[in-house]
């Protein structure tokens, strides 16, 4: 077994799903105790269809109903909204204090960006489940990253709006608090407090990493994928460093390719790459990926990041059109 850990010295990631339809199948079982497949959320707030590419933008969203008493085309803060998107969804999540879910990036021209719903900090409070019409609340981040990346069919997701307010920015920055002081003529001792502050954060969000991903690996070593999977996933919500973010990818689709979900295996293999994971003899070689490998989207994924291979066919090309190989 051989699985990345960060003092891997080779590092790569990618980003976008493949819309290949794995066969129906339960859920792991680590996801059932969570997720009351029996419970519904009542439509309260904003409800929007993401439109696809060629739809025209009049349908791209519709509001249907609005918490609060004045209604509006637009959520404010506080409100409840919900959105229907297709694969890809054009959204980036980061992990909160608090174990939620937030939208920490939206691409533009995606799923996401054509609904006209989402803003930067809104909270996720509620997904489909893997399959069918049922709402499972995204109780802790990686079980919600692994129902968003398995679900079969249309996501429809339950938003907290939060006007564009991020899980950690309760407080100014330390830049905002020096150009306020600036502005005022004088300077203080908060910007120093402040530095003190972001530097114990980061350190104990990197302890915090750290150790997910050493729990992921003893989990994952002793057969426990979907474990691990919750562990791995929360290093990647959690902002990690370059070399986190391809090692805790990489490490996903290995997990993703023992259960046999090929889908969600590709997309976490090209994060991983996408992220600088570049030991592609190892990624062509380990048995932890077989399922992938053998899937029809890993030969295109790898085509596009190891230029070795691409050089090494165009070398024997070029000596086979001019006789190279050939024998007198």
């Amino acid at each position: 077994m051989s699985i990345a850990t960060v003092t891997n010295p080779s590092l790569c990631s990618s980003s976008s799903f493949l819309r290949t339809q794995p066969a129906r199948r339960s859920p792991p079982s680590f996801l059932l105790p969570h997720f009351p497949c029996t419970k519904s959320y009542k439509h309260r707030g904003l409800v929007a269809r993401a439109a696809s590419s060629s739809s025209s933008s009049s349908s791209s969203s519709s509001a249907i109903e609005s918490k609060s008493d004045g209604g509006g085309d637009g959520a404010g803060e506080g409100e409840e909204y919900e959105v229907e998107l297709e694969k890809p969804y054009g959204l980036k999540f980061v992990k909160g204090r608090d174990g939620g879910t937030y939208i920490d990036a939206i691409a533009p021209g995606g799923a996401a960006d054509r609904s006209g719903m989402f803003a930067v900090g809104d909270k996720v409070i509620a997904t489909s489940a893997v399959f069918g019409t049922e709402i499972w609340p995204a109780a802790e981040y990686g079980r919600t990253m692994y129902t968003i990346r398995q679900r079969i069919g249309p996501l429809l997701m339950k938003m907290l709006k939060r006007d564009g307010k991020l899980p950690d920015a309760g407080e100014l920055t330390e830049k905002e608090i020096i150009r306020a002081e600036r502005n005022a003529g004088f300077i203080s001792d908060r910007v120093r407090q402040i530095q003190m502050q972001n530097y114990l954060r980061k350190k104990e969000q990197k302890e915090r990493r750290q150790n997910d991903l050493r729990e992921g690996l003893k989990l994952y070593k002793n057969g426990k994928y979907e474990e691990a999977l919750e562990k791995f996933e929360s290093v990647l919500g959690s902002k990690p460093e370059a070399d986190e973010t391809s090692v805790a990818s990489y490490n996903v689709a290995c997990c993703y390719s023992k259960l046999n979900q090929i889908q969600a295996g590709i997309s976490a293999l090209e994060d991983a790459l996408v992220a600088g994971y570049d030991d592609f003899k190892t990624i062509r070689n380990d048995p932890d990926l077989a399922n992938v490998r053998a899937s029809e989207g890993f030969e295109p994924l790898m085509k596009k990041f190891d230029e070795s291979f691409i050089n090494e066919n165009a070398i024997n090309a070029i000596k086979s059109l001019f006789g190279i190989f050939n024998k007198d």
